[in-house]
């Protein structure tokens, strides 16, 4: 069955518990991955499947990271040294020990959600923190880590053959928070793939460039 889906202000906050949902949703489906298949690309990306979570884990602790920050210059990421394993790998400051094997991997996972999860219960909601995309607050660091959750975990799905359809709710209060401009008549996680990048739409074709908008709405 089709459905749509309400735009700006009808739609509810973000709230950390979505961004909790969103990666114990991540988590357990990504524990049936075969444990041979994590050298395989992750969808369209360039890197594996290991590298994609481990990303993923990365910017999940970045923006825990940039909520904590209290101190001037306020205007920059944290600096932490980011660096790739190999030429075309990602950037990250987040690596997951490879003698764990996939079950450390996913703890890595889960604990850097965790981090931001309560980075985002605990922050003042008139804080401002920096993005390369803009300043945010903390709903606005909720809804891109659940955007980035939900849309590397269909990256991870497609590479390790695993189904992943995330709750059509939670889509559609993370496109009305940070994709203001996008479809509304449309199912909300197809339309999240679009604006991601990943799909087209009926009548729309594939971006081949996006952003979000994180500034705050209030």
């Amino acid at each position: 069955m089709s459905s749509s889906f309400d735009s700006g202000l009808s739609q509810p906050p973000v709230t950390a518990d979505d961004l909790d949902l969103a990666v114990r949703l991540a988590v357990t489906v990504l524990r049936d991955a075969p444990p041979t298949a994590w050298e395989g690309k992750a969808g369209s990306l360039e890197w594996d499947c290991w590298e994609t979570v481990e990303h993923l884990s990365d910017d999940l602790f970045a923006y825990a990271a940039q909520l904590g920050l209290k101190t001037r210059p306020l205007d920059g990421e944290v600096p932490f040294l980011w660096e790739s394993r190999r030429p075309g790998g990602p950037a990250n400051a987040i690596h997951a020990d490879r003698k764990a094997g996939p079950v450390g991997l996913l703890q890595v996972l889960e604990v850097s959600g965790a981090l931001l999860v309560a980075m985002v219960r605990t922050t003042p909601p008139q804080t401002r923190a920096h993005h390369v995309f803009g300043a945010s607050d903390p709903e606005g660091f909720a809804a891109m880590g659940i955007v980035e959750t939900l849309v590397h975990t269909y990256d991870l799905a497609q590479g390790l053959g695993l189904a992943w359809s995330p709750p059509a709710d939670l889509c559609a209060r993370v496109l009305a928070r940070l994709f203001p401009d996008a479809p509304t008549s449309t199912d909300p996680w197809p339309t999240l793939l679009w604006a991601t990048g990943r799909a087209e739409l009926p009548g729309r074709p594939r971006p081949t460039a996006w952003r979000w908008d994180g500034k705050p709405r209030t």
